[in-house]
């Protein structure tokens, strides 16, 4: 493989195929039928259809082949979970050998796709470890610029991965890795199980603060909260953190943060609530999801942290637009709401300082509130208890 080769694959699957997966491997879609294995779907019909009529440099159809993701972290996962009960998904980990297997190919993104090209596996991994690299190992994606589908860069392995090739289950939480462990006593394979929420788009962790804050570590632009919260200045640029993400994740909120910026009508003190009226799942999700999501529609608080772009966030300012969502969140209908810590991180201020501020007004909001903590740095515990935050 290349220098900077793929440490893993990933196939994704409703918990209750397991025992037959742990007994027969991971078949293709043409030996599950051929073999009449019973299993319980979790993509829609009509996107397996579609994939039987693909085919591969050889001629032979995606059906004849075993596929797995090199990033299980993609829209065909957040679809699922948003389809499907999310302790009833499993993600499992296949040895990146299986890449050696005689007949294989490699598809640069979702193979069902026409955009897709199906490429040996030599020329594959190279593609995969050069261009592709960065978007396989991204946080995220989006249509127009095809991340969204070449995240979902695929391997086809001819008929079946062996269960030897499985090294790790994963699981959105510990209550459903204990379900799991007793069904592996059942087969001699070496495979370890591993609770990962991040892996299924769920915050590593979470902690109650008060009755309505949580502190989250984890990865907002996925929160459950209806309104989310992005650090910005007041000149107009977005370059980096969060708000260079949300530049390029969304950019109709970019174009919204310039003009309120060149009317003047974002300043300090004075955040501006973009009530976005775009699907979330339409931009994350693989196809439309087939469930309504009531969260699925975010409005983002653009919320100054500084005037200039090239100055430190101002404590002062935080503050004064603080009190404005106090005053103003019931009024523009906020319901829930999602914030980092304001100013920290590549802002420059200390959570110290910040965390016991934004919990003595956030405490006052009667809607849940995620304080998102930084992840430029580790924050001691002492610092994250409700007696240093809140008091007693």
């Amino acid at each position: 493989m290349a220098k900077r080769s793929v440490k893993g694959l990933y196939y994704i699957t409703h918990i209750n195929n397991l025992q037959s997966i742990l007994r027969y491997g991971i078949l293709s879609h043409r030996q599950v039928e051929e073999q009449d294995v019973q299993f319980v779907p979790v993509y829609n019909a009509e996107i397996v259809a579609n994939r039987e009529t693909r085919q591969t440099p050889d001629e032979k159809s995606l059906w004849d082949y075993a596929n797995v993701y090199f990033q299980p972290r993609n829209p065909m996962l957040y679809k699922v979970i948003n389809e499907t009960e999310k302790k009833d998904i499993v993600i499992l980990g296949i040895s990146p050998q299986v890449v050696n297997t005689p007949g294989s190919f490699i598809s640069l993104g979702n193979a069902a796709s026409s955009l897709s090209p199906i490429l040996n596996i030599e020329d594959g991994l190279n593609a995969v470890n050069d261009e592709y690299w960065s978007i396989i190992n991204s946080d995220w994606w989006k249509t127009e610029d095809g991340t969204k589908r070449k995240i979902m860069a695929e391997c086809l392995v001819p008929n079946q991965i062996p269960p030897a090739q499985i090294h790790s289950i994963y699981v959105t939480n510990q209550e459903v890795a204990d379900k799991i462990r007793p069904v592996l006593k059942s087969f001699s394979l070496q495979v370890s199980v591993v609770a990962e929420p991040h892996m299924f788009f769920q915050p590593r962790k979470s902690t109650r603060i008060t009755n309505n804050i949580f502190l989250i570590d984890g990865d907002m632009f996925f929160s459950q909260m209806q309104t989310l919260t992005i650090s910005v200045n007041t000149v107009g640029v977005m370059g980096k953190g969060l708000a260079s993400r949300a530049k390029y994740q969304f950019p109709d909120i970019y174009v919204a943060y310039q003009d309120v910026c060149r009317e003047k009508t974002l300043v300090m003190g004075r955040p501006y609530l973009y009530k976005r009226e775009a699907s979330l799942d339409e931009d994350l999700a693989d196809e439309p999801t087939s469930l309504p999501n009531p969260n699925s529609n975010k409005w983002f608080l653009l919320f100054p942290t500084k005037e200039h772009w090239k100055q430190g966030s101002d404590a002062a300012g935080i503050e004064e637009g603080l009190k404005w969502v106090v005053e103003n969140y019931k009024i523009e209908g906020v319901q829930s709401l999602a914030m980092p810590a304001l100013g920290c991180g590549l802002g420059g201020l200390d959570w110290k300082d910040i965390g016991p501020m934004m919990c003595k007004y956030l405490s006052k909001l009667d809607i849940q509130v995620a304080i998102y903590l930084p992840q430029e740095g580790l924050i001691s515990p002492e610092f994250l208890t409700r007696n240093f935050l809140i008091g007693k």
